[in-house]
């Protein structure tokens, strides 16, 4: 069973997402909170395994609650996604470097919301591929950026630095699969040796690694 908590100031969003939610044989909503500070008590007291959190709340907003949450060491389960209103959010840049595991539009259709919540909870995918894309690929060609590249990169394989690079355009493991013509379970094991060299959160991280050090170009 998926233990969804859900983080929004707006009732009827919450509600909303939770009649989907709850309606799924392997999912329960086991908390709603309406502000950052409020989330954060939820992550500690419930301990879902997806946070769904909206970055524009009242007092502690949805983006410092994330960074809290994701760099507690004792919450390290709980994955979050973040709930924007635009698909190019400039909030969602922070997200990244807070965390995260990935993003969600509000209006998004209710297959996708059930199918994100899955994925994330499972770390088998990145949602929302091609929005993903391109908040990754605006937020690595930011002046200034920070540095997001582990030293560990180089200690990848050249079969681990094609996986990424596929992973970074949005691939799931049964397609990275098809396209390099190997197992699903071995496409798997490329990844997730992959994310342990590089002490990846999650995809999502390992995502920006590869568009931080040029593995992919954001062109």
């Amino acid at each position: 069973m998926i233990r969804v908590a859900l983080a929004d100031d707006q009732s009827l969003v919450r509600a909303g997402f939770a009649m989907i939610l709850d309606a799924e044989d392997d999912m329960t909503v086991v908390g709603h909170a309406d502000d950052g500070e409020a989330a954060l008590g939820l992550a500690g007291s419930a301990r879902p395994d997806v946070m769904l959190m909206d970055i524009r709340m009242p007092g502690l907003d949805g983006l410092a609650a994330s960074r809290r949450i994701c760099g507690d060491p004792a919450l390290a389960g709980v994955r979050i996604i973040v709930l924007t209103t635009f698909e190019l959010d400039e909030y969602v840049f922070e997200a990244l470097r807070s965390g995260v595991s990935g993003f969600l539009v509000k209006h998004t259709e209710p297959v996708d919301l059930v199918r994100a919540v899955r994925e994330v909870a499972a770390g088998e995918a990145l949602l929302s591929p091609s929005v993903t894309r391109r908040l990754i690929a605006e937020f690595t060609a930011k002046p200034g950026r920070p540095t997001l590249v582990p030293a560990t990169m180089n200690l990848l394989t050249d079969r681990e630095r094609e996986v990424v690079g596929l992973a970074a355009l949005g691939m799931s493991n049964e397609e990275i699969a098809a396209e390099l013509v190997v197992s699903p379970a071995t496409a798997r094991t490329h990844v997730s040796r992959a994310m342990v060299k590089l002490h990846a959160r999650d995809r999502a991280q390992l995502v920006v690694f590869a568009y931080q050090s040029g593995l992919v170009s954001t062109s």
